[in-house]
């Protein structure tokens, strides 16, 4: 089992997915320009809250798998059925941040314009978070509880990294 020191930052980041307020799922405008759209500028973007829910979604299958791994044995069924939903989720960040859709732009949303102003630094950090999370998943799925601890260490430096550049803090 990881140390108190090597799982607290697995529970930190578990806590600001679940309180995520940067995910969702993609719309026919995904990754484009918002402007392109007809939504008016007063009104939020549907975007905004399909990406809100999908990273909520994740933290929300983060916790369960942390807790079941403070566990003297943990649930493997229960941390691959998560496993699968986090993987699923990840890979749908990449079209979750269409442009005109961050805090900047007066949405209530912690997407800071980095992610606009570094695009293929956030791009890599997505692509790092996706690969983390199919690790991840396969490493559940394997039921090696060893591979597991070490996947969900990855997964959650991988999440860590991208909320560290790209997300304001709570």
């Amino acid at each position: 089992m990881p140390s108190p020191k090597t799982i607290s930052p697995i529970f930190a980041i578990a806590a600001a997915l679940s309180l995520a307020a940067c995910g969702g799922a993609a719309n026919d405008n995904a990754g484009g320009d918002l402007a392109a759209t007809d939504a008016p500028a007063t009104q939020e973007p549907a975007i905004i809250a399909e990406r809100q829910a999908n990273l909520e979604e994740m933290g929300d299958a983060f916790k369960p798998i942390a807790d079941t791994l403070k566990t003297a044995a943990p649930d493997l069924d229960l941390i691959a059925a998560n496993a699968a939903v986090i993987s699923a989720n990840l890979k749908l960040i990449p079209d979750h941040f269409p442009v005109g859709t961050g805090i900047d732009d007066g949405y209530d949303t912690e997407a800071l314009a980095t992610i606009w102003e570094k695009p293929e630094e956030f791009a890599s950090a997505a692509q790092d978070a996706i690969a983390a999370g199919e690790a991840f998943l396969a490493a559940a799925t394997s039921r090696d509880l060893a591979a597991i601890k070490a996947g969900v260490g990855k997964l959650g430096n991988s999440c860590k990294t991208c909320h560290d550049t790209f997300r304001a803090d709570d």
